[in-house]
C-alpha cells in the first residue's frame, strides 16, 4: 500500500506570517499523525521562510511516523540531516530563492556529487530518494548514485491531467517501472490533489510513498484536517473508497 506522508511546510508559512507559534507546527504534526498521516515532510529552506531548523529539530524528537527531509543538500543541510538522522532525506535540486521545487536532478551530469551525498546518508543509516523527472535514464543513472529510492516529480502529470489522464501518466508508469526493474523504491510527489490522486495510485500501485502539501492544507480548509487526511489516505486505498 502507498503511504501517506504530509508535506507541513504551509503551516509553518502561516504561523511565520504573523510570527509567534501559531499555528503551533509540531502540534498540527502531531495531530497529522492521529488522522491517519504515516508520514511527516518538511523542506527547509536557507532563508527560513518556512519550516526551519528547529522545527525539524522538534518534529524528530516528538513524531512517531516516519520524517522525511527534503532539499538540496547545501552544507548547512547536510549538517542538520547527520545531526537529526531521519528516517529518509529526499535531495531535491532546487536553487535557494525557489518558491517551489520545479525540477528533477539530472542523475546523470551530477552522479559524482550525488554518489558522494547519498553515500554518506546511506552509511549513518538514513533512506536516501532523489527527486527526478519522470526520464527512464534519470531513473536509471540514480542506482549508479547509490540512491535506494528516486521520487518522482509530478507537476506535469497534475498539469496534463484534466486534458488526457492516460497520456499524462503515461511516462510515470514508464519511470515507475523502470525503478522497479532496477530495485529503486518509488516515491511521488508535487501538485498531487484529490482531483488526480486516486488515478496515479492505481496505475503505479508499487509506489511507496507520496509526499502531499500544499492541495491537503488547502482543502483541510473546506474539509477540515482530520477528514481531509482521511480523504486523501481513501485515494491510495481504492478498497476504503
Amino acid at each position: 500500500m502507498t503511504k501517506l506522508s504530509v508535506n507541513v511546510n504551509k503551516i509553518a508559512v502561516l504561523r511565520n506570517s504573523r510570527g509567534g507559534d501559531v499555528p503551533n507546527v509540531l502540534r498540527t504534526s502531531l495531530d497529522i499523525e492521529r488522522f491517519g498521516s504515516e508520514g511527516i515532510t518538511v523542506h527547509p529552506r536557507p532563508d527560513a521562510r518556512h519550516i526551519r531548523y528547529d522545527d525539524v529539530r522538534e518534529l524528530k524528537a516528538a513524531i512517531s511516523t516516519e520524517l522525511n527531509i527534503e532539499g538540496n543538500p547545501i552544507p548547512s543541510f547536510i549538517d542538520l540531516v547527520m545531526e537529526v538522522r531521519p528516517a529518509q532525506v529526499t535531495l531535491v535540486p532546487d536553487a535557494e530563492d525557489a518558491i517551489t521545487s520545479n525540477a528533477g536532478w539530472d542523475t546523470i551530469r551530477h552522479k559524482a556529487y550525488l554518489k558522494d551525498v547519498c553515500s554518506r546518508f546511506n552509511d549513518a543509516g538514513i533512506r536516501t530518494s532523489i527527486f527526478v523527472d519522470p526520464k527512464v535514464d534519470m531513473v536509471e543513472a540514480a542506482v549508479e548514485c547509490e540512491a535506494q529510492r528516486v521520487e518522482l516529480y509530478t507537476e506535469a502529470y497534475a498539469a496534463g491531467y484534466a486534458a488526457d489522464r492516460e497520456a499524462a501518466i503515461a511516462p510515470y508508469v514508464e519511470a515507475a517501472e523502470a525503478a522497479r526493474r532496477v530495485g529503486l523504491g518509488l516515491n511521488a510527489g508535487h501538485d498531487l490533489s484529490l482531483e488526480n490522486l486516486t488515478y496515479f495510485a492505481e496505475c503505479i500501485p508499487w509506489c511507496d510513498e507520496v509526499s502531499i502539501g500544499h492541495a491537503l492544507i488547502a482543502d483541510a480548509l473546506y474539509y477540515g484536517l482530520e477528514n481531509t487526511v482521511q480523504m486523501y489516505r481513501r485515494c491510495l486505498i481504492p478498497s476504503l473508497k
